[in-house]
């Protein structure tokens, strides 16, 4: 479900201190219900999905015609990326983020790690496009547990970028994030179901 800005804004993140140039773009709400204890489990979920290869095959078909455009365009090329066209926002990291753990790597997406707490994980990614941040977190629900949130941020490189942005945001809308959503979901409750069998007997 779509939330409205303010489910990110309002709340305390620390990600707030390094994204004051960043647009937010998107804040989702995952169905992910959980104790206190199961942030580390959604954000190695993230980490190790790939939906161009475990999404719907609408979504695959999207996330291969953006890597061949990338590709001919030369979007990915390394000299537009982190370190590169934008500095990393690990160089803004205050002592204490920069020195505690950055989350797990990404196994698909070029995404890399910033920062990992109890209840919050940022990632970047960078192209001749945009500056992007993914952002987790683990908010109650109201009900006693808690669930994830996924905020998106993007500082689009210039009238190009922030063309691209316009340009793909109904496709991100309709297309992407809610059969992405619904799969986590399901994975999630797959997840749940066997963390809750029991063990084999002697």
């Amino acid at each position: 479900m779509r939330l409205p800005s303010t489910a990110h804004t309002d709340r305390p993140w620390r990600i707030h201190e390094l994204t004051g140039d960043f647009r937010l773009e998107d804040v989702w709400a995952l169905a992910t219900p959980g104790g206190p204890e199961d942030f580390p489990r959604l954000v190695e979920g993230f980490a190790a999905g790939d939906p161009s290869r475990d999404g719907s095959p609408v979504v695959r078909a999207l996330f291969a015609i953006r890597w061949k455009i990338g590709e001919l365009l030369g979007w990915d090329d390394p000299e537009d990326g982190l370190a590169s066209r934008v500095p990393t926002l690990r160089d803004r990291l205050p002592e204490d983020l920069r020195d505690g753990p950055t989350g797990p790597d990404f196994g698909a997406l070029p995404f890399v790690p910033l920062y990992l707490l109890d209840d919050e994980f940022a990632a970047e990614i960078a192209n001749r496009t945009m500056h992007g941040i993914l952002h987790l977190g683990w908010v109650p629900d109201g009900e006693g547990g808690y669930r994830g949130q996924m905020a998106v941020l993007v500082k689009p490189n210039g009238l190009p970028g922030t063309v691209y942005m316009a340009a793909i945001k109904p496709f991100r809308h309709l297309l992407v994030y809610p059969p992405m959503l619904r799969r986590i979901g399901r994975n999630w409750r797959e997840g749940t179901r066997e963390a809750s069998r029991p063990g084999p007997t002697r």
